[in-house]
């Protein structure tokens, strides 16, 4: 999987564990040596940072003798390197969205055709609800593949009610809504927040069944027949029949974990709220779950509460399009900070990212925060009973230790919603935390400035009763808060 959190040893797990120091060592230095030995010294270059892992992960797979791989595509489909996988047992794609657009492309159809190129001759395929179009796109790619579903799957005519799933021009399988898994018993528990993660549940179901019933495993839950008015709902790929869970499966779905979605961390008064979230439909998810976890919370009764918004962004995504989307949630504070936990990475190489600067990690941060300002301004000449916009002054001037707050909006916005930037993740989380973490040190007396939106902010940060910060934009950025909020997670 990628990208990792913390250690770049997530990226390659064994029975849901990280591989161990020693193991990742070992092989580590055993694919790179044999790739240096046979390099073409005419264009002696060794693969880049992901292609590199991707060599090692599968090495590792296969030295250890795993029973089955999860591989997760890096991006795209048609053209990543885990592409090369030739007679996979399964395939599937989850939900579409707009992202790497540089590479991609900029529409859903485009998208589509890329993610379609995963699928293989003789290979089922699996997707959930997309949009039309999109869908079609799949189809078409499924097609483009020949891919047929074998007869011994056990799905030809099931209960011999003569429904007919063998089509060599309907290769490619919908998922049905995990309300027909849940038909005639109680409502499966999930371990992903979300209600986003219901259609994840679905298709991680069908994959499950189907590499289940290519191992030849019996007793896995009858099919549920699909009624014919529901059997294609007016689109170009047929229902897959729901089925009777197992109890493995069931407890799978209510034990599943995965850090930096949808998380929550409680310490004393400051509740983080981790989510990845860098799309615009993964945003909007993320903001449907923020809201009904912390925002529907009672207030508390013996004091205010304040909300903070953490946010940076990454490569070629539309930032103002995602900060629209979290303006409805009523921040009181937003911090932008590049992805680093400390001005100095030097002694944190899985976080350290070397096709960024600081600088340019900076100046995108200061692009965010203008666009947050602006977006208040429209809001507040929305919102009558926002208060007037006032002018916060000029710069602040970074300091020359490049130890504290960097700056705050020049221009007029509401003096409930100050948009800050700091240069790293430490500096920003003590910020927002003023020492009532037990996790974080509190901010350096030299921190404080005389500036109204820090002083004042960290002022009602101390004394609130209860402060709720969100952090979304990046999987990076969550990675880097995990790593200062739980140092567990780094050893």
């Amino acid at each position: 999987s990628s990208p990792h959190l913390v250690q770049v040893r997530e990226r390659i797990r064994i029975n849901g564990q990280p591989i161990s120091k020693e193991l990742f060592n070992k092989y580590f230095w055993l694919v790179y040596n044999r790739l240096e030995e046979t390099k073409d010294p005419a264009h002696a270059s060794m693969p880049a940072y992901f292609r590199f892992l991707t060599i090692m992960a599968f090495h590792v797979f296969l030295q250890e003798k795993v029973d089955l791989a999860v591989v997760e595509v890096g991006i795209g489909g048609t053209y990543d390197c885990t592409n090369i996988i030739r007679a996979p047992v399964v395939c599937g794609v989850s939900s579409l969205g707009i992202d790497h657009t540089s590479i991609l492309g900029d529409t859903m159809e485009k998208i589509a055709w890329q993610k379609g190129g995963i699928f293989k001759p003789g290979v089922p395929a699996f997707t959930v609800v997309q949009p039309e179009r999109p869908l079609e796109v799949l189809r078409e790619r499924a097609q483009e593949r020949k891919v047929s579903w074998w007869r011994g799957c056990g799905w030809g005519v099931p209960h011999g009610r003569g429904l007919s799933l063998l089509s060599p021009q309907c290769p490619l399988f919908l998922c049905p809504e995990l309300d027909d898994f849940e038909e005639g018993c109680r409502p499966l528990e999930l371990g992903l927040a979300g209600a986003h993660q219901r259609s994840n549940a679905a298709l991680a179901l069908q994959l499950a069944r189907t590499w289940l019933q290519h191992r030849g495993c019996q007793g896995l839950g009858e099919l549920k027949e699909v009624p014919p008015s529901t059997e294609l709902l007016g689109r170009p790929v047929p229902l897959a029949p729901a089925f009777r869970l197992t109890d493995a499966m069931i407890q799978g779905l209510r034990d599943t974990e995965w850090l930096g979605r949808t998380q929550v961390l409680s310490h004393g008064p400051v509740t983080w709220y981790l989510d990845g979230a860098h799309t615009t439909s993964s945003i909007q998810a993320c903001v449907r779950w923020f809201r009904q976890t912390a925002l529907n919370q009672d207030k508390p009764h013996d004091g205010s509460e304040v909300r903070v918004l953490l946010f940076n962004a990454t490569g070629d995504r539309d930032t103002a399009a995602l900060l629209k989307l979290l303006v409805p949630c009523h921040f009181d504070y937003a911090v932008f900070c590049p992805n680093f936990t400390e001005v100095s990475v030097a002694n944190n190489a899985d976080q350290q990212n070397f096709n960024v600067t600081l600088e340019n990690a900076l100046t995108r941060c200061l692009e965010n925060q203008r666009t947050w300002t602006r977006l208040l301004e429209e809001k507040a000449g929305q919102d009558p009973w926002l208060p007037s916009p006032l002018w916060v002054g000029g710069l602040l001037q970074p300091a020359p230790a490049r130890g504290s707050l960097l700056l705050v909006p020049p221009a007029p916005r509401p003096l409930n919603s100050p948009a800050l930037v700091f240069p790293c993740l430490a500096q920003a989380l003590r910020w927002v935390a003023q020492g009532r973490d037990p996790h974080l040190a509190a901010p350096a007396a030299s921190g404080a400035h005389p500036h109204p939106p820090a002083s004042s902010g960290a002022v009602l940060l101390r004394e609130a009763a209860a402060v709720r910060v969100l952090v979304t934009g990046s999987l990076h950025l969550v990675g880097g808060v995990l790593r200062l909020l739980d140092p567990a997670l780094s050893q």
